[in-house]
């Protein structure tokens, strides 16, 4: 079953996206147990580092588990909840965690995936690493919660390119617009992510949770959205666009948008 796998070296922990049939694409209730797993490691003092990635070696995540939005998000008021509550609810978890978090990157790190890496502190990739929000194929929009995330690392060109184009870039490209801390042969990535941990993790742990404080009140905050504004987030569920898209994918084919 398609889990959230956390272990523990020291004072080192490992949250694991464990769905390797699909790319570890995150269902529901994995969006539900890394919201409940961050919150729980954040408050263990015990703890110095959390290092995020995917089960196995090839795929960070490839995103949302499409084959769920017929049955968990199909309409606009199943849209507002998955976002607003599920995975922003998880991406707050990760981004608001008040120990260090380094996400260790191999293959696909694409829509929710690369959203949840977004909100670690650090990125280290292998050469292997694939990264975009492929998401105007399918038709919809990328929620506020989760854009600022990327707002906040890549800015607004690079967010615009990825969002506008679609394309999905390789690490050496993701690396050169600022997505990335740095990129390793595949073979040495696990390595460098584990001694990245252990250099924090050695550390003074009071003084890393401070810079992430300090980091964050620094950072500009957007004016808050009205009720208006984020129920606007979601009327592509009303488009055509959306169900031509959703069936494309689904049936593996080409979409055809007719802009409405």
């Amino acid at each position: 079953m398609p889990s959230i796998d956390v272990t523990r070296d020291g004072d080192i922990a490992t949250v694991a996206l464990n769905n390797p049939g699909k790319l570890n694409a995150l269902t529901v209730a994995m969006w539900q147990q890394l919201a409940r797993a961050m919150r729980e490691l954040s408050v263990d003092d015990n703890l110095r580092c959390i290092v995020l990635r995917g089960a196995g070696d090839d795929a960070f995540a490839a995103g949302a588990d499409i084959a769920e939005f017929a049955s968990a998000r199909n309409n606009f008021a199943q849209g507002k909840i998955y976002h607003l509550e599920y995975v922003f609810g998880a991406l707050q978890a990760v981004g608001e965690c008040r120990h260090p978090t380094v996400a260790l990157i191999r293959g696909p790190c694409v829509g929710g995936g690369l959203e949840i890496a977004c909100q670690c502190d650090l990125r280290v990739s292998g050469s292997s690493g694939r990264f975009g929000v492929p998401i105007n194929r399918l038709g919809f929009a990328i929620a506020y919660g989760e854009l600022a995330g990327l707002l906040a690392l890549a800015g607004r060109a690079v967010a615009a390119e990825i969002l506008l184009e679609g394309r999905v870039w390789d690490a050496d490209e993701a690396m050169a617009k600022g997505l990335l801390s740095r990129v390793v042969p595949d073979d040495k990535v696990e390595q460098e992510a584990y001694a990245t941990a252990r250099r924090i993790a050695d550390g003074a742990p009071l003084v890393a949770r401070w810079h992430k404080r300090f980091i964050r009140r620094l950072m500009p905050q957007a004016a808050p959205l009205t009720a208006a504004e984020i129920d606007a987030n979601f009327d592509y569920f009303n488009t055509e666009d959306y169900r031509i898209g959703y069936d494309a994918f689904i049936n593996k084919k080409k979409p055809k948008f007719v802009g409405r």
